[in-house]
């Protein structure tokens, strides 16, 4: 019989890590066939809330939050790009010359998710910044991304223009905050146990397997 599980993916737009956790995701559940399948949810997280509108050089954000050297943060691109290649994702690291703020992103997979297209403008979001080098926190960068997965350009347009979905977004990055995630891409299934970091698809298809066998226990605390 197949098991459904919930699935929260708490992440952000700029996590490379976080596009190859869920491209890892994506694969053991395709593994698993009809034996579980996801209820999913993606989560918000600002890696950097405070960022400005203009964003910040990359090589410069990497070296003062991290004290990574030049050459440390070279083995680190080809790493993700190499990770991202196992998993069928495209990385373009030396073309991603900045790092931006994300909330507007945010704000329009909260609503993605009431039309039942979360998960595409998520990857579509994915491939913007990450594959087609574009900026999240650029509203015309955005709407294009909206138009991409064929949801309504006029709709977001207004919700870029107001303060719609920004009360929903910092309750759940709070509420994830509070219930201890402090580093993303954190997979929360069922409410109860959590996966961290991006994982290659084996640990994650082990995961889901046994949580799976365990399911018919009742689900944990509150859900964001």
């Amino acid at each position: 019989m197949t098991k459904q599980l919930r699935i929260d993916f708490v992440s952000d737009v700029s996590c490379p890590w976080c596009a190859i956790g869920y491209k890892s995701l994506e694969q053991a559940l395709l593994r698993l066939g009809g034996e579980v399948t996801a209820d999913l949810h993606f989560q918000p997280f600002e890696l950097n809330p405070n960022m400005g509108p203009d964003g910040q050089d990359i090589v410069e954000h990497i070296t003062e939050k991290y004290g990574a050297t030049a050459e440390q943060q070279a083995q680190s691109r080809e790493m993700i790009r190499q990770r991202g290649a196992d998993v069928g994702f495209t990385f373009e690291m030396e073309r991603r010359g900045r790092i931006y703020n994300t909330f507007d992103a945010h704000r329009l997979l909260a609503w993605a998710e009431e039309q039942g297209r979360q998960r595409e403008l998520k990857l579509a979001l994915f491939d913007a910044y990450f594959t087609r080098c574009e900026d999240p926190s650029n509203h015309d960068a955005l709407l294009r991304v909206v138009e991409r997965v064929g949801l309504d350009r006029d709709s977001a347009e207004r919700i870029l223009a107001s303060n719609d979905y920004a009360d929903e977004v910092r309750e759940r990055e709070q509420f994830f905050q509070r219930a201890g995630i402090q580093s993303v891409p954190a997979i929360i299934i069922n409410q109860r146990h959590l996966i961290s970091g991006g994982q290659p698809p084996d640990v994650f298809e082990r995961a889901l397997r046994e949580i799976a066998a365990q399911s018919d226990a009742a689900p944990g605390a509150a859900q964001g």
